[in-house]
């Protein structure tokens, strides 16, 4: 019997030794290595028996939750409004791009002449319209905004000589300024040698850029509006102008009460006197026929029978001229030096779009007018348009309109009907020579 904690030997050793080998169970003690240290502590030991009398391990995980426990919470506490926003950083002015380097400068320069802001609104005619809030802005900027102080002097410095110069000679007048050429009396005949001995006696009062010129044109400005000192304005004797009476006029006392029975009466003849008017109107076509029964002709033929002679055939009637057709044919255009017509437009108005052969009349042998267009541009006849190489009839009082010159056609009925006539007595004398020529 081994006593405990002894080990067995192998069987093949138990034949040569029959004393058994004792070993001890405790572990070998050995140093650590860092990385060691963690892995090792993660293991179970060797479980042992308990002795009595021997005092319980502590478990340090155990004791770590315990006092962990005993710790009080912290408290949250969440706020019920929204979440504050984090503060963003200055935005560049949105007014940095509405001004100009012009405008800089054109403020600058009147603010050093008059020191006051309104005035500068008022004065100043700048590239864009803004107010006076804008320009106290603007100002506050330029003085107190490094930033904006430094790229707008930048900007200023690279504007051209000319365009500064400008500037600086619309620069606005102060009080001092305008005060010294109040003094010029206005009955002087205001020479230039006077404004230029004002500008030589006081040259810290004027702008480096005024001349005399400069001084006598506003001189005579402030002359203009009574505003040099030995002038006064006119009382005008008492009377108002418009502005002031309106302003004493009372808009309640001007609006009447509403009548019905007189807007219903208005209304009644309104559109009596527009019913008498329509049927006027209506009754015109009638008066015209009784007319034309009564004269023998329209209107427009009676006063053409005067305008007629025993050789002109047609009238070609305008607004200032009238051509007079005495042959079967005539070429409408516009007469040159090298080109000479029958019926030159350019008498009538403005004929630089007609052409030059713009249009060939015609009667034929039955006595009827014919139109040929010949030009570029459309006729209008009877307000139809007739293009180029078209042919077209023309009757009595027949519009002719051509490039914006509008004409009337009248032709003479007594000659045209008497050619009529004689058509067929002379083709009777034609065949008779004919065939007495046969013979």
């Amino acid at each position: 019997m081994l006593p405990q904690g002894a080990l067995k030997p192998p069987t093949s050793e138990r034949g040569h030794h029959s004393t058994p080998r004792r070993s001890s169970s405790r572990s070998i003690k050995r140093k650590k290595f860092d990385d060691e240290l963690v892995e090792s502590s993660l293991k179970k030991g060797p479980k042992k028996g308990i002795e009595i009398g021997q005092p319980l391990e502590k478990d340090p995980m155990k004791e770590f939750m315990k006092e962990k426990e005993k710790r009080p919470m912290p408290v949250v506490v969440r706020s019920s409004g929204r979440k504050q926003k984090k503060p963003k950083t200055p935005q560049v002015s949105k007014d940095f791009g509405r001004w100009r380097p012009t405008d800089d400068l054109a403020l600058i320069t009147a603010i050093q002449q008059t020191n006051d802001l309104t005035a500068v609104y008022l004065g100043v005619k700048f590239s864009c319209r803004f107010t006076l809030k804008d320009i106290q802005e603007r100002w506050y900027a330029l003085l107190y905004d490094p930033v904006v102080s430094r790229l707008a002097t930048l900007a200023m410095k690279q504007l051209p000589s000319d365009v500064v110069a400008a500037a600086q000679n619309n620069a606005l007048w102060n009080k001092e300024e305008e005060s010294l050429l109040a003094n010029i009396p206005s009955t002087s005949s205001s020479p230039l040698e006077v404004f230029e001995e004002l500008l030589d006696k006081n040259p810290s009062i004027f702008h480096p850029c005024r001349t005399s010129v400069t001084l006598r044109n506003h001189w005579l400005l402030m002359r203009q509006y009574q505003l040099l000192s030995d002038q006064s304005v006119p009382t005008g004797d008492g009377a108002l102008n418009f502005s002031d009476v309106e302003e004493q006029l009372n808009d309640n006392e001007l609006l009447e009460p509403k009548d019905d029975n007189l807007e219903q009466e208005l209304s009644i003849a309104d559109r009596r006197q527009k019913r008498e008017i329509l049927k006027l109107e209506e009754e015109i076509p009638k008066w015209q026929i009784i007319v034309d029964d009564f004269c023998g002709s329209s209107k427009t033929s009676t006063g053409s029978h005067n305008e007629f002679d025993n050789q002109t055939l047609a009238v070609l009637r305008g607004r200032l001229v009238r051509y007079l057709m005495r042959s079967r044919e005539i070429i409408v255009g516009r007469a040159t030096a090298d080109n000479q017509v029958d019926v030159d437009l350019s008498l009538e108005g403005p004929a630089w779009k007609v052409s030059r052969r713009q249009a060939v009349i015609r009667l034929k042998s039955d006595g009827e007018y014919y139109v040929v267009n010949e030009g570029r541009r459309s006729l209008l006849i009877d307000g139809k348009p007739i293009g180029m190489g078209v042919k077209a009839r023309l009757h009595h009082n027949s519009t002719f309109e051509v490039c914006g010159l509008r004409f009337v056609f009248l032709i003479n009925q007594d000659l045209v009907a008497a050619a009529k006539d004689s058509k067929p007595q002379q083709q009777q004398q034609q065949q008779q020579q004919q065939h007495q020529q046969s013979l």
